[in-house]
């Protein structure tokens, strides 16, 4: 929740979700200054194990959790004006194991289970609550990583701009999957697949503010898709490869890129890449869909998990899960190159939410 804090300024809270298997604390609550965005620690919560992924329903207020387990399940919150969190009901199965990412759809929350590559769908009461039992959507195929890609691992679950689609995308198969959702029932349904190259383990997207572009970015190969995506036929095309930039990793240890964040005015790409601990800038005055890349800068700590714009897109903010804490950057208007501004303790962080 926002509150005045004199001469307009309008203070905020940031949630931040922690692997509690690696030493973390759960939900850590920290306001944000509205000045400086530097972040000061007010309380923890641990409301089940791993919650790794957080999202916030802006119109009532309530903070949802995945609990990235064996038996995998996702939890409500309700958040104060002071910042404080209390469960709101129990958590919910989602019927798949190790879910990795969750979104709102609607009168649906949906999560993408990385180990059970499925998508599962849990229905959302008026209050915010959560009920099962969950509807799933089963992934299917491989991928030629044997290590990685034995099966599907779906890794992100989203809807496009227009709500009428939801967008899966699954590192094991090599593809981003478009599905239909039935709000009354929660069963998702194949609209279409569409392949990208074989190896590469999708991992993560993003929309540009033109809803008609988006940016896929691959874990096991250092690059990113740039799509076309068609609202009216619910259709992804890819239209070129962006390599990431893997300078700063030393030698011999593999990079691994991690999430890709883009600007709300669509001037700038940003990504975050493991192994190298780098944060990448991509101008885009060629155009949203030709990224160039124009800078790259220590994340200012290890393993950055999570990328996120504050709400007023002045600064970016960096989940370090092996170093376990949480640096923010101001960004350079003109540009969009970032200046490390800060950093806070946070064992085993693993992504940030925003009121």
């Amino acid at each position: 929740m926002h509150t005045d804090q004199g001469g307009g300024q309008r203070a905020y809270w940031a949630y931040i979700g922690s692997f509690t298997s690696g030493g973390g604390r759960g939900i850590t609550v920290a306001a944000v200054d509205p000045e400086t965005g530097a972040l000061t620690p007010r309380t923890t919560f641990d409301p089940c194990v791993n919650p790794s992924c957080l999202t916030l329903a802006r119109d009532t207020g309530v903070l949802y959790a995945v609990s990235d387990t064996e038996q995998g399940a996702a939890r409500a919150l309700r958040t104060g004006s002071d910042g404080s969190l209390s469960p709101l009901g129990p958590p919910v199965e989602v019927g798949a194991s190790g879910p990795a990412y969750l979104s709102l759809a609607g009168s649906r929350l949906l999560t993408a289970n990385y180990a059970s590559g499925t998508v599962s769908s849990l229905s959302v009461g008026d209050d915010g609550s959560l009920s099962g039992p969950a509807r799933s959507f089963a992934h299917r195929g491989s991928g030629p990583d044997a290590d990685r890609q034995a099966g599907p691992h779906a890794h992100q679950v989203l809807t496009d701009p227009s709500g009428r689609w939801v967008l899966t995308v699954d590192l094991g198969t090599d593809s981003v999957r478009v599905c239909t959702l039935d709000q009354d029932t929660g069963e998702l349904r194949g609209h279409g697949e569409t392949l990208l190259r074989a190896g590469s383990g999708p991992r993560h997207l993003a929309f540009h503010p033109d809803g008609e572009t988006v940016y896929v970015l691959h874990e096991l190969e250092p690059q990113m898709t740039v799509c076309h995506w068609d609202a009216a036929s619910g259709r992804l095309d890819p239209l070129s490869e962006v390599a990431i930039d893997t300078e700063g990793a030393p030698e011999g240890v593999r990079v691994y890129p991690s999430v890709v964040c883009v600007a709300s005015d669509g001037r700038f790409v940003w990504a975050a890449v493991r192994g190298s601990d780098t944060l990448l800038t991509f101008s885009l005055t060629d155009g949203a869909d030709k990224p160039r890349l124009t800078d790259g800068v220590a994340c200012g700590g290890n393993w950055p998990r999570d990328l996120v714009a504050d709400p007023a897109g002045r600064r970016l903010y960096v989940a370090n899960e092996w170093s376990g804490d949480i640096t923010w950057f101001d960004i350079d208007g003109p540009s969009g190159r970032l200046r490390h501004a800060g950093a806070l303790s946070v064992p085993a962080a693993a992504c940030v939410v925003f009121s």
